[in-house]
């Protein structure tokens, strides 16, 4: 390594990306990460940049959405995640997500002309937006944060963010508790370059990308069952074109469990035996349920299968 990416790693030691401006949910997720504010949170104006300032050694982590539980995958994060330099998920955290509609103050329901927001949020209010502003276009922003700005440069008349960027902006909370859906959560991702896993909490999460070899049928079946013959848990899978052609897709996979342990190191060897590629994104501790024992039922019997196996190739047992 050259002096200067050295120099790079140093000051980009303790620096965490995010999708910005002030007053994003996903600074609010930075702080759920760091609560003890070991990491300086660094505002980005995109997450491909965000991302991008990992790679390039600008900061040493990046939060980014990565799965609404009403909209699903966040398109723009998986894609990142699809090419370029590979990086690891070292952390998760899910963060509730209710919106308010912001303004300047002294602007009512009758003066919006145009509300703005991440794409992201547009989904999960569109009743509430054909109920409430049923004359109102939307335009789509950075983030909410940047429609939040927008308002307050006088580009936008409203914005949908969260009711703690009105501070930052100086605007007015015209409607709280704006959602379809009540209970709305996004689950966030902390992004570090490859190197050595976090261990095994008992209750943990493996994510991969799998590429398949080509188009044929049964294809998914081939993947599912490397995990299925193991007793591997799936908790997550999402397919997205690779760009390649019609038909040319690659899947995220969400597993339970590390892949330290046997049954999904085993699956993982078998994806990679079936797909033409697979990028690991990391194992890491799962945000939604609390740690518990090490081992699993599912995988002490994976355990106990492989030790009879190798008794059967010993000759000594049968």
């Amino acid at each position: 390594m050259t002096t200067a990416a050295t120099a790079r790693r140093q000051a980009a030691r303790g620096k965490c990306a995010y999708l910005g401006p002030r007053g994003t949910f996903c600074e609010q997720a930075v702080s759920a990460l760091h609560e003890a504010g070991d990491f300086e949170p660094v505002a980005y104006p995109t997450i491909g940049s965000a991302i991008d300032a990992v790679r390039t050694d600008l900061v040493e982590r990046a939060v980014v959405p990565i799965e609404s539980s009403v909209e699903g995958g966040v398109n723009a994060t998986l894609d990142e995640l699809t090419s370029g330099a590979p990086l690891l998920i070292a952390a998760e955290v899910i963060v509730p997500v209710e919106f308010a509609l912001l303004v300047r103050p002294g602007t009512t329901f009758a003066d919006i002309k145009v509300v703005g927001g991440h794409p992201v949020a547009q989904p999960q209010c569109r009743r509430w937006l054909a109920e409430h502003l049923p004359d109102a276009q939307w335009r789509p922003a950075l983030s909410n944060a940047d429609a939040a700005w927008q308002v307050a440069d006088g580009e936008l008349d409203a914005a949908l963010a969260g009711s703690f960027a009105a501070k930052h902006y100086r605007l007015a909370v015209l409607a709280s508790g704006v959602h379809d859906r009540a209970g709305a959560v996004t689950r966030f991702v902390e992004l570090a370059a490859p190197g050595p896993l976090p261990a095994p909490t008992g209750a943990d999460r493996t994510s991969v990308i799998a590429y398949l070899a080509d188009d044929h049928p049964g294809a998914l079946m081939d993947i599912l069952s490397q995990f299925a013959v193991r007793g591997v848990n799936l908790s997550r899978i999402e397919s997205r074109p690779t760009g390649e052609g019609i038909g040319r897709y690659c899947f995220f996979i969400d597993c339970e469990g590390h892949i330290a342990l046997p049954s999904v190191g085993e699956a993982l060897m078998g994806l990679r035996r079936t797909c033409s590629d697979v990028r690991f994104l990391g194992s890491y501790a799962c945000a939604a349920r609390p740690a518990g024992p090490a081992d699993s039922g599912a995988d002490s019997r994976f355990v106990a299968a492989a030790a009879w196996l190798e008794e059967i190739r010993s000759g000594r047992g049968g």
